[in-house]
């Protein structure tokens, strides 16, 4: 057996089958391989997937999640190759991959363990893919930016040396956990991987294990592999700053003298706090910098209004408002206004002044609603009321676009998505439809034949060739290409992507009978499938939004109650689904359950209206429904719920689905 390929996976279940298609490939051209699957105990029904589509797949199934070093262990010790490949499963393998790396490392007897060139979802190179020893002189140089300063200093680029030709053959410290080709009899020398560290850090601890058993580490650019960088982890979340510096600790402790590791362990926990301290409260400052302003302005702007309307108009004979009234009457208007915005999601790092504009309204209806249920004697002003509504519809998106122009935030607007589509005209036309399918609008969509001297039977028009794919990108201004695998060799999908890279142009995968496309953004986040985008609904946070949104929504439908149960014909279960939210038992919007759906969700409480209900449709869908599952699941917005509500005021007596 000439190669052991051994995939760790956790919930990625899009990634793997991608990865796998390409791995098979590989594998076949090098022959005499075995591929294993390690599952840390998913819930995305990854090894299902496996089962059913490569049976040839040695699966091993953990009931907890044990980490990536333990993993990786169980399998190594199964394995029968002559050389073990540690990938992870958010990659894409070129076809000669396997082989050029075979060929290398069997001239090459000092070689213990190989990486290759990684470039990421938009093509652009990784420099982990050669990496530096962490001792505690390039730690200071990465912790305090100097190596981000001077990445092709000998001494300051060390971390990721950038004084290193990407495409030139060279020995390395460290090899990337990403993609890890070893000598099994090195490894049976130096011992597998450290199962102390937990995630991150054992591929140092492996790295520097082998260049003490006497054996080199190498670069080696005649392979690549996209890596979709294992964005699942957010790097720039705490949590990721905390465990990967941890597991540096735990690093320099086993291989530094006492002195050095106890400098590194200063170094190391000096950086994790002092980043974590100005995480939050950059992250503090910057979630509650524009309620503060709008809090300000609102106030601010009713004072004077109520000055001008109290002397000019409602008291030109003498007298004033009652001093209390308005003050906790203008903070329950400010702050209602604050809250609703919140609900609109007015405040996210970007956002539509149309969220703003619904915010607004929805906060003036909670207001005129409540007002007019309070006691006559602490009614104070109708006209206040309305004046301060129309200057919070003035004031707050004039502060928008003044932020916008001076760059202090950016307002979202229309993404207009110019889509070139590369592959054969069956595959093109699928894709179109899949996109269509999934509410996916493009301003234009260029179809590239992917044979690139345009061989191909022309069944449809194309706008042009593959190798004329940059000038195509240029000219048409194209932000987005989608490459059908089925078509395409991994090769020519990295070298394209590879041509073009920059940061204007999104690349994604389409792979062949598959009901989603690899993104370009991340593992996680509009990765997994076209439509599964960035907004889990699964997040704390969008589960304490959804919450409030059924209070909030129910609490305005209270008094329209009369009128919802003249309009909707089941009138009993109207009455039963609104005290029903109001106790959390159902929610207002939810997704289309059908019994044998093969999908694994997040479990909510059942929904009266459902995406999937407004969509054109003869029959029952179940590849439909999971789309449309999937995409409220990954995709989730209030904005989105709060559409649905309104679409959907007729359904509201229907049964929780």
């Amino acid at each position: 057996m000439k190669l052991s390929v051994i995939i760790v996976n956790y919930n990625v279940q899009y990634f793997l089958e991608n990865c796998l298609r390409t791995v098979e490939i590989a594998a076949k051209k090098l022959g005499s391989c075995e591929i294993f699957v390690v599952d840390n105990n998913s819930v995305d029904g990854s090894m299902k997937m496996v089962k059913e589509l490569f049976p040839n797949v040695i699966r091993i199934n953990n009931k907890e999640n044990v980490g990536f070093s333990k993993a990786n262990n169980q399998a190594i010790r199964k394995s029968k190759g002559e050389f073990v490949l540690l990938l992870n499963p958010d990659t894409v393998v070129e076809e000669n991959t396997f082989l050029n790396c075979y060929n290398f490392m069997k001239k090459t007897p000092d070689a213990g363990g190989l990486g290759v060139s990684m470039v990421d979802g938009r093509g652009i190179f990784l420099p982990e893919s050669k990496r530096g020893l962490p001792t505690p002189d390039v730690a200071f140089y990465k912790i305090f930016g100097l190596s981000t300063l001077f990445p092709k200093s000998k001494r300051f680029g060390k971390y990721h040396l950038g004084y290193l030709p990407n495409d030139e053959i060279n020995k390395v410290d460290v090899l990337s956990g990403a993609y890890m080709w070893l000598r099994k009899d090195v490894l049976d020398q130096v011992g597998l991987l450290d199962e102390n560290f937990f995630m991150y850090g054992e591929d140092i601890d492996l790295s520097y294990r082998i260049s003490l058993g006497g054996y080199n580490n190498y670069y080696f650019p005649n392979a690549r592999i996209i890596h979709y960088k294992g964005e699942s982890t957010k790097k720039s979340s705490i949590n990721y700053v905390f465990v990967f510096y941890k597991a540096m600790i735990i690093f320099a402790r086993k291989h530094f003298s006492q002195k050095n590791a106890k400098l590194f362990s200063f170094l190391i926990n000096f950086a994790i706090y002092l980043r974590a301290t100005l995480a939050v409260l950059v992250r503090f400052i910057k979630q509650i910098a524009f309620p503060i302003v709008d809090l300000i302005v609102l106030l601010t702007g009713m004072y004077f209004i109520k000055e001008y309307y109290e002397i000019n108009i409602k008291f030109t004979d003498g007298g004033a408002y009652p001093t209390d009234i308005i003050k906790y009457g203008f903070a329950f208007i400010a702050g209602t206004f604050i809250l609703s915005n919140l609900l609109t999601e007015a405040y996210r790092k970007k956002h539509k002044i149309s969220n703003l504009i619904k915010g607004i309204l929805l906060g003036g209806i909670i207001i005129l609603t409540s007002y007019s249920l309070l006691n006559e004697s602490f009614r104070f002003s109708r006209a206040l009321i309305l004046f301060s509504i129309l200057w919070a519809l003035l004031s707050l998106p004039i502060l928008r676009l003044i932020a916008h122009i001076l760059n202090i935030s950016k307002l979202k607007g229309k993404h207009v998505k110019r889509i070139a589509i590369v592959g054969s005209a069956e595959e093109i036309e699928r894709i179109k439809q899949f996109l269509k399918e999934t509410f996916i609008e493009a301003e234009f969509i260029a179809t590239i034949d992917a044979c690139p001297n345009g061989k191909n039977n022309h069944e449809i028009e194309y706008t042009g060739r593959l190798n004329q794919l940059k000038d195509i990108v240029e000219i048409y201004k194209i932000n987005e290409i989608i490459f059908c695998s089925a078509d395409l060799s991994a090769y020519s999908i990295i070298s394209n992507m590879s041509s073009i890279a920059n940061q204007q142009v999104e690349f994604k995968i389409a792979p062949p009978e598959s009901l989603y496309i690899i993104g370009s953004n991340s593992i996680q986040n509009s990765g997994e499938f076209y439509i599964l985008e960035a907004n889990a609904a699964s997040s704390p946070e969008n589960k304490r939004r959804k919450r409030i949104l059924d209070i909030g929504v129910t609490l305005i439908l209270l008094p329209l109650t009369p009128v919802l149960l003249i309009i909707n014909k089941n009138r009993i279960q109207l009455i039963r689904n609104i005290f029903n939210v109001l106790f959390n038992k159902v929610s207002w919007v939810g997704y289309h359950w059908k019994d044998d759906l093969g999908i694994q969700l997040p479990i909510y409480v059942k929904g009266v209206i459902t995406p999937y209900e407004f969509i054109e449709k003869e029959i029952l869908d179940k590849e439909k429904i999971e789309n449309v599952n999937y995409q409220y699941a990954r995709n989730y917005t209030i904005s989105k719920d709060l559409e649905l509500i309104f679409k959907g005021l007729l359904r509201l007596g229907n049964s929780p689905h």
